[in-house]
């Protein structure tokens, strides 16, 4: 029986590339696979064409050789034997293909250490802690490698063993149909060691449970939501495996003065009508735990900032510092006396469009705005 043209077994055009002759190929295989027709002879023999049509045309010489010569090319030994094109390498050829659809790709390591999970730990602290620096003392419940077999999980006096499965592998292959496949190993998960005879303390883990206390320090200058990354002190691994890490996760919490914007630092206060008419002065606390005096000038407006330089918080790893910055609200006066009335209502007689330029202003932008509508 004559064989098919392999550009015409894969269904792809004679100028076709490597990417779209493997896209083919991936395709078929995957429909005639014996695995998905169990018992399908026919299935089986078009399995095998495919194979071999791809084995042949993704091989550059090959290939040439077949669009000169066609199927003559391998025959009587010619260009490295004849109809077993495919063969020789199968499992090479279908390896990225099974890895890509079933996950079977190798590389899994083997033996019974296991690295520790790594943990988190939330830690809040005060705008003056990150101000300052300091050392903080935490409780971490973790896993600790076990005491009393060492982390090897196996009672004392004993040890683990290699696997008889996998032979210490950790993973065991099985035929099936023309393929070769390789999983973990059901016995030993993986580890290619088993314990006949586990650890009471820790019943053949290795670990157990414990808090423990660390220090952490906090740098000065620290900003929200910095990462600080304790290496070792993670989870224990399984049976004497290498532990993870902890990672602790800063968040500064509100202060009830001050905002923060990187180094800089911002606080609102309150000034009364008459010193942001008349102008004065006043003391602002600071957030190294001193003041310092601002200066307000006659005619001061609400939102008006004023800078003090050097107040703010450290940039850390450096000596410099961010500032302050002071913005003042005018606050108007409440509970107002009837002698303070009068006092008022005789300013407000007196007063003209110089004392207050920036309401004049802008009602003489809507008279403008009334006329131009009735005009």
């Amino acid at each position: 029986m004559s064989k098919r043209d392999f550009y015409e077994v894969l269904g792809v055009s004679r100028d076709a590339d490597e990417k779209v002759l493997k896209s083919a190929y991936r395709k078929m295989a995957m429909q005639f696979h014996p695995d998905r027709n169990p018992g399908n002879t026919e299935a089986e023999a078009k399995f095998k064409e495919v194979n071999e049509a791809y084995d042949t045309l993704k091989d550059g010489q090959k290939r040439a050789a077949y669009d000169r010569f066609g199927h003559a090319a391998f025959e009587n030994g010619g260009f490295g034997g004849g109809g077993g094109a495919g063969a020789h390498d199968f499992s090479s050829t279908m390896s990225d293909i099974f890895e890509e659809f079933f996950g079977m790709g190798g590389g899994r390591r083997s033996g019974g250490r296991e690295r520790g999970a790594d943990l988190r730990y939330n830690l809040d602290i005060t705008l003056e802690d990150a101000f300052t620096g300091k050392t903080v003392e935490i409780e971490v419940p973790t896993s600790i490698t076990c005491d009393t077999c060492s982390g090897s999980g196996a009672k004392p006096g004993t040890s683990p063993t290699t696997c008889r499965t996998c032979g210490g592998a950790g993973r065991v292959r099985a035929a099936q149909g023309f393929f070769t496949l390789e999983r973990t190993c059901p016995t030993c998960q993986g580890r290619g060691q088993v314990i006949s005879d586990p650890c009471e303390s820790c019943s053949g883990t290795g670990r157990k449970t414990q808090d423990r206390t660390l220090s952490v320090n906090i740098p000065a200058g620290i900003e929200d939501g910095t990462r600080i990354r304790l290496a070792g002190e993670g989870e224990a691994g399984v049976r004497g495996g290498p532990a993870g890490d902890l990672y602790i996760f800063l968040t500064i919490k509100p202060h009830d003065l001050f905002q923060r914007d990187g180094a800089d630092l911002y606080c609102r206060v309150p000034i009364s009508m008459s010193t942001a008419t008349l102008g004065g002065q006043f003391d602002v606390p600071t957030v190294q735990g001193n003041t310092s005096r601002v200066k307000v000038p006659d005619g001061t407006q609400t939102g008006k900032q004023f800078r003090l330089r050097g107040k703010g918080m450290p940039v850390m790893r450096s000596s410099q510092h961010g500032d302050m910055y002071i913005q003042v609200t005018v606050e108007t006066p409440t509970n107002l006396t009837r002698r303070q009335r009068e006092l008022l209502a005789e300013f407000e007689k007196e007063s003209s469009g110089e004392n207050h330029p920036e309401s004049a202003g802008f009602f003489s932008k809507v008279k403008d705005f009334i006329d131009n509508l009735g005009a």
